[in-house]
C-alpha cells in the first residue's frame, strides 16, 4: 500500500539512501532538510520523479504536513560536524524530536527516531544489547550528541506512553556507503579519502579500539523493516549494525589493500570519550524483524570506493581547471 512519508534529514548520507529506497517502493517522500550537512546533489535524481518533494526547513521548528510515516533522521551524526555547533546538534535532537511527534499524535503517524549506538557511550559491556543503559559522560565535548540522542529517546518512549504515538527506535551502529561526505570526519571515510589521495592515514590512539561498519543499504533495510513490524515489543529501541568487530589498525590496512595504496598510518592522540569498543548484539533484530546484514566489509568498502574515487577525480579536475 502506497504511504505518503515524511523524511527528516533527507538529503543527508543517510536520508538520502532512504528516499530513493521508499521511492524505489512506490511510495511518496516528503524530504525535509535545512542542508547544514545535507547536499542538494544527493537528492538531485529524485528531483523530477512526481512522488518526490523536497521542503527546505529545520526540524527545530514546528511544521504540519499530511503524512502516514516520519522517518526522523535530522541531526549531524560526525563528530566533526555536531561538535561544530554543540547547542544546535542538542535542539535539533531534543527540539526535533519534539516537533515531530507532536506532528505525528496531530495526523496520527507511524514514526521512526533515528537513535545511535552513542547512547551507550564508551561501554563496560560487549557487545551491546538493547537492554544495556550505557557509560556516558554527560558533560564532555561529545555529550552534546550522545545525551540528544538519548533524551530524544526518552521523548518517544513518553509520547508512546502517555499519548499513544505509534513508535519505532534504531540505535544505528557506525555505517558507511556511497555519499558518505568526503570531508565527514568518520574513520571509513577518512581512510578512504586519504588512501585514494596517496595522504598518509591518521589513526587516533594506537589502532586497537574496535568499531562495527555496517553497509548503508543493509541499515536501510533494518530501517523499513522495523516500520513493518507490528509485534507487541515494536516501540522498544533494536540496534541495527553489522556484528562484525574490526580494530582501526585493521580497517585501515583493508583499506590500503582495496585502493592498492602505499600510504603510511600515522598515529594521533585518542579524542576525549571516544568509545574503546563498540559492537551490536542485535538479536532482538534478527528474532523480531528476520533481519541481519549481507554485505561484507571488504564488498562494501569497494562499491563504497568507486563512489568516492569518482567524487574525488571531479573534484581534482574543478580544482586544476
Amino acid at each position: 500500500m502506497t504511504k505518503r512519508i515524511l523524511v527528516t534529514g533527507g538529503a543527508g548520507f543517510l536520508g538520502s539512501h532512504l528516499c530513493e529506497t521508499l521511492l524505489d517502493r512506490g511510495h511518496e517522500v516528503l524530504c525535509m532538510d535545512n542542508y547544514f550537512t545535507g547536499k542538494k546533489h544527493n537528492i538531485l535524481p529524485f528531483i523530477e520523479n512526481p512522488r518526490f518533494e523536497m521542503i527546505r526547513h529545520d526540524v527545530i521548528q514546528p511544521i504540519l504536513v499530511e503524512v502516514d510515516w516520519i522517518f526522523n533522521l535530522a541531526c549531524p551524526a560526525s563528530p566533526v560536524h555536531y561538535q561544530y555547533n554543540p547547542i544546535k546538534t542538542l535542539k535539533t535532537s531534543v527540539m526535533g524530536a519534539m516537533n515531530m511527534l507532536g506532528l505525528a499524535k496531530r495526523v496520527n503517524a507511524r514514526i521512526l527516531q533515528a537513535s545511535t549506538s552513542e547512547v551507550y557511550g564508551d561501554p563496560e559491556v560487549h557487545p551491546q544489547p538493547e537492554t544495556y543503559w550505557g557509560h556516558v559522560n554527560t558533560i564532555g565535548p561529545r555529550s552534546c550528541y550522545d545525551e540528544g540522542k538519548r533524551c530524544a529517546e526518552a521523548l518517544f518512549m513518553d509520547y508512546h506512553r502517555i499519548n499513544e504515538v505509534d513508535i519505532r527506535i534504531v540505535r544505528i551502529f557506525n555505517t558507511y556507503g556511497p555519499k558518505m561526505a568526503l570531508d565527514d570526519g568518520r574513520v571509513v571515510s577518512n581512510f578512504i579519502a586519504q588512501a585514494l589521495r596517496r595522504e598518509e592515514l591518521t589513526i587516533y590512539g594506537d589502532g586497537s579500539q574496535t568499531r562495527s561498519f555496517c553497509y548503508v543499504q543493509d541499515l536501510i533495510d533494518g530501517f523499513i523493516r522495523l516500520m513493518e513490524y507490528e509485534g507487541n515489543d515494536c516501540h522498544l529501541p533494536h540496534n541495527i549494525g553489522n556484528p562484525g568487530e574490526f580494530t582501526m589498525k585493521e580497517l585501515a590496512e583493508l583499506i590500503l589493500e582495496i585502493t592498492e595504496s602505499k600510504s603510511e598510518l600515522s598515529f594521533l592522540p585518542l579524542p576525549t570519550d571516544d568509545p574503546k569498543q563498540r559492537r551490536p548484539d542485535i538479536t532482538r533484530a534478527k528474532q523480531n524483524l528476520g533481519w541481519e546484514p549481507k554485505i561484507s566489509l571488504k564488498e562494501g568498502l569497494q562499491k563504497t570506493l568507486a563512489d568516492f574515487q569518482k567524487r574525488i577525480e571531479a573534484q581534482a579536475t574543478k580544482h586544476s581547471s
